[in-house]
């Protein structure tokens, strides 16, 4: 075990992830055995193996995102670190060993930490290209440094101190089953265009061409996803659908507000 893992908590956010937990909780284990599960209701077993594996469970009201969880999980730590493990992520030996030394070595010249994320599609093809990599995320955060997450989608921690960066990655398998990828999509997308809706966004035919094209041709060739074979080019076109589903669903939410707005005035 680490000469560290008393100091530094790992925090997962958990919603009915019955086929990822396991994984997930052994992958920490190479960190810490601190480990604690903020679970948003789930109804699967997800809250029964977790605790089998010795973690902590905390309850949080579910969300369709993780964030409004986050600054919730990091307050439920008692030790001087925290890691953010989503479920779907991976701690690899080499990453656990590179964190203990941070931690070993604490002179808080650098209070928060970036790691690379190695993003695996189909579980097995790493996305090497097509703005995937080294794709960053604030994961490794000194406690007292924190201040909070703000509450919405994709958002990032508000923390005090200089960043550093960490040279090992996290493996993560989020790019995989396509059904369930659509399914993530609808809803992120959805919560997306009601934030570009309360911007008041325009919207329009010429625009839903735009948004497809341009996003597909900085994956597929400014990016270089191309060069990642068959998964670069699926997952290229997949992101020009998901930036386009944004704004057909704008469009939607903008024509029945125009209705109500409408009806009102006669």
């Amino acid at each position: 075990m680490m000469k560290t893992q008393n100091n530094i908590t790992v925090i997962i956010h958990t919603r009915n992830e019955e086929t990822n937990i396991s994984d997930c909780i052994k992958s920490a284990k190479m960190l810490t055995n601190n480990i604690i599960i903020v679970d948003m209701e789930s109804t699967d077993k997800t809250i029964d193996i977790a605790k089998r594996l010795g973690a902590k469970i905390k309850s949080f009201p579910f969300s369709h995102y993780v964030e409004p969880a986050r600054e919730f999980g990091i307050r439920q730590a008692k030790t001087d670190w925290t890691f953010i493990l989503d479920v779907d992520e991976r701690i690899t030996k080499e990453l656990a060993d590179e964190i203990d030394n941070i931690v070993a070595n604490d002179q808080l010249s650098i209070t928060h930490f970036k790691v690379p994320r190695k993003n695996m599609f189909g579980q097995k093809s790493w996305l090497k290209h097509g703005g995937w990599w080294p794709d960053y995320q604030t994961r490794l955060i000194h406690l007292k440094s924190f201040n909070n997450w703000p509450d919405r989608i994709h958002s990032t921690p508000n923390i005090t101190g200089n960043v550093g960066f960490l040279n090992n990655p996290l493996v993560h398998y989020s790019h995989g089953n396509m059904e369930d990828m659509v399914n993530k999509t609808l809803i992120f997308e959805d919560i997306e265009s009601d934030l570009l809706l309360k911007a008041n966004k325009p919207v329009s035919i010429l625009i839903f061409f735009r948004k497809f094209i341009g996003e597909l041709f900085r994956r597929m060739f400014v990016k270089l996803g191309f060069l990642d074979g068959t998964a670069g080019i699926i997952e290229s076109i997949y992101q020009a659908y998901s930036k386009t589903i944004t704004y057909l669903f704008l469009y939607e939410k903008k024509s029945k507000r125009q209705k109500t707005q409408n009806s009102s005035t006669l």
